[in-house]
């Protein structure tokens, strides 16, 4: 079993034991979302940390888009309930890079694989995505990687 879903399940019972209906339930819904990872194909088998983390970075993206969504819509405290989940989320996460410190990830990657056209997005995005390594959403690097090849 993993480390990460160790402490996953090791936080919810607390959060269970102190009565944190947020934090529990948060948590529960984290942890069947890595159960459905891991049954999701021809045989149920274990994921790795880096795979319960990929887990936890989508479930924190649906997070934040259903919270804009409910804003959108007028329903604030839907919003701030999603908003709460996806903080709850985050601290198992590992921290966000700041636009500089990707701007300076993006370009070193870009200039080591020698990247320069419109041609070469997906290797160029490739090579990003491993020297960010999960601490920025695609998207954010995606548009840094179109930037830096003007696209």
């Amino acid at each position: 079993m993993s480390t990460l879903k160790d402490r996953l399940t090791a936080d919810m019972r607390s959060a269970l034991k102190a009565r944190d209906e947020l934090t529990t339930s948060t948590l529960r819904m984290a942890l069947a979302a890595v159960g459905n990872a891991e049954v999701a194909g021809k045989a149920k088998r274990e994921l790795t940390d880096d795979e319960v983390l990929a887990v936890l970075t989508r479930e924190s993206k649906k997070r934040r888009e259903a919270a804009t969504a409910f804003a959108d819509a007028g329903r604030t405290e839907q919003a701030a309930k999603e908003i709460a989940e996806g903080e709850v989320l985050d601290r198992y996460l590992p921290k966000q890079l700041s636009d500089a410190e990707l701007t300076d990830l993006v370009a070193e990657a870009l200039a080591a694989g020698g990247f320069t056209g419109k041609a070469q997005m997906g290797p160029a995005m490739k090579a990003a995505q491993g020297a960010v390594a999960g601490r920025a959403e695609g998207g954010r690097v995606a548009a840094e990687v179109r930037r830096q090849l003007g696209l």
